[in-house]
């Protein structure tokens, strides 16, 4: 089977790249490489640098491909509100490239990387499926616009999709550097450098914080169960969540607080759905996942 990982030199799509490989699956990774980068690409994968936002320079390497798995995107909250032309660019349009390429190329199926941060500030948890999003940037609203694409690619050209929300993912390969850093590679890399650890907040604030080889199961069981394909939306997640203050005295005991910043207070996935039509459910528990995340940094 031969699967097309676009991002795949970034945190998730390297992640999932190397899996893919170590199952058999011949692997082409398209990324640009703006925030990937090339020590993460796996050297049994066919690379090719091009841009998602380029329809014509992507659609050869589509051809002959069975699942799209699209990963690349400019995933920082804070850029997409300072700049919101750039991220719109990459996040929508860039997506609906990929889409119509997928469909162009008769690709089997596609999984969508989506964003857990469409539902906003839920005050209702576990969050479900369900819920009425509201996103609270541009980022968000961007990936839901993904969501809607996939559907009506599945809708009205018969291209099979499925749209995975991720929820605060972490591992090894996570960014340590950009305005979308996860707080967990925040931590590590102000203990690194004999900081105090910033806490936004009172640090009550609580995440679901999902390990990546988690999410790249869910990606794997996204593309060959035989119960989605017309576009659903499926949380991926660990199912419970830590506070921000947890996570920090894991780390050091040096911290202080900063001032709060416009962010969801709690998130927490739902992740019946994901049980019961991919079969999948979260392995890695927190205490797990921040040793193996932990140790990896240790090691860079």
């Amino acid at each position: 089977m031969k699967a097309l990982v676009t991002g795949g030199a970034g945190f998730i799509g390297s992640n999932l790249t190397d899996e893919l490989i170590s199952q058999g699956y011949e692997v082409t990774v398209l990324d640009n490489l703006s925030t990937g980068k090339e020590e993460n690409l796996n050297p049994k994968a066919r690379f090719v640098k091009a841009d998602i936002t380029n329809l014509e320079e992507i659609k050869p390497h589509f051809i002959g491909i069975d699942y799209v798995f699209h990963c690349a995107a400019l995933p920082r909250v804070q850029l997409s509100i300072e700049d919101p032309i750039t991220s719109h660019n990459i996040n929508i349009n860039g997506t609906l490239n990929v889409l119509l390429a997928a469909k162009e190329a008769k690709v089997k199926r596609l999984v969508y990387s989506a964003s857990s941060s469409a539902y906003g500030d839920a005050s209702v948890m576990p969050l479900t499926e369900n819920l009425l999003p509201a996103p609270m940037s541009p980022y968000g609203l961007q990936k839901y616009v993904g969501e809607h694409y996939a559907r009506l690619f599945s809708l009205l050209y018969g291209l099979e999709t499925v749209s995975l929300r991720y929820f605060n993912v972490y591992g090894p390969r996570m960014a340590f550097t950009g305005a979308y850093t996860t707080v967990i590679a925040v931590f590590l890399k102000q203990n690194k450098e004999d900081k105090k650890l910033t806490i936004t907040g009172d640090g009550t604030q609580t995440r679901d914080f999902t390990f990546v080889t988690d999410v790249v199961r869910a990606n794997i069981a996204a593309a060959t169960s035989t119960k989605v394909g017309q576009g659903q939306v499926i949380n991926v997640g660990a199912g419970d969540n830590h506070t921000v203050n947890e996570v920090a005295a894991k780390i050091s005991a040096d911290s202080e607080h900063i001032a709060a910043r416009i962010e969801p207070h709690d998130t927490l996935a739902d992740t019946s759905k994901a049980k019961e039509l991919l079969d999948w459910q979260p392995e890695i528990n927190f205490d797990a996942g921040i040793e193996k995340t932990i140790n990896w940094f240790k090691a860079l």
